[in-house]
């Protein structure tokens, strides 16, 4: 009885999360924690302006490895989470397939609390409010990147990146930064043709 409860829940957290509906609601929600977060951490910040510069700075760096650490070895492995919803992405690149709207704001809360165990209460906010619009960065930039029809050169080449992803997909990891497919040697190398 309790798994059949646990099982129905989940396929209608599942179905919820491949909606426009829930799709929004989690930009809305990440959006206000950001701004709230940078608010209060700035309000509490007791260093100086290069401290909280580099609190920001600093989330934003540590963003770009969480999106690539998730993107290659969470969405792209077994975790049924993480895996079944990122297959059904790749499977429909236009759907409004995502994490379900409550979830990556609990995750953002349950890191912040942990950052301020280490570091004073306004760095972290700051820090972590960075990491919180470098998510929405990363989830206006995917969205925008599989329903914009780019002209310009330097779009087209970035949203490029991406759709090779989608048919070479151990490869180019990153959506809002090369970076770490530089670093990690994932990024994406076209062969020559042989003549």
């Amino acid at each position: 009885m309790k798994r059949t409860l646990l099982r129905g829940f989940l396929d209608s957290v599942a179905r919820m999360s491949t909606t426009r509906t829930n799709y929004w609601a989690e930009f809305v929600i990440d959006l206000a924690l950001g701004a709230g977060m940078v608010f209060e951490g700035w309000q509490r910040h007791q260093g100086s302006a290069l401290d909280a510069l580099l609190a920001v700075l600093l989330g934003l760096f540590a963003f770009s490895f969480v999106e690539y650490f998730f993107h290659r070895w969470m969405f792209h492995t077994q975790i049924p989470l993480f895996a079944q919803g990122h297959r059904m992405h790749h499977e429909r690149p236009l759907g409004y397939d995502s994490l379900p709207f409550f979830l990556p704001g609990i995750v953002l809360l349950i890191l912040t609390g942990l950052c301020m165990l280490v570091v004073s209460s306004g760095f972290a906010l700051l820090m972590m409010g960075s990491v919180t619009f470098g998510y929405i960065a990363y989830g206006l930039s995917h969205f925008i990147i599989h329903h914009v029809r780019f002209r310009h050169p330097l779009l087209l080449r970035w949203a490029g990146a991406h759709h090779v992803h989608h048919y070479h997909p151990d490869t180019n990891f990153g959506v809002t930064t090369p970076l770490w497919d530089i670093v990690l040697g994932t990024q994406y190398v076209r062969k020559s043709r042989k003549t």
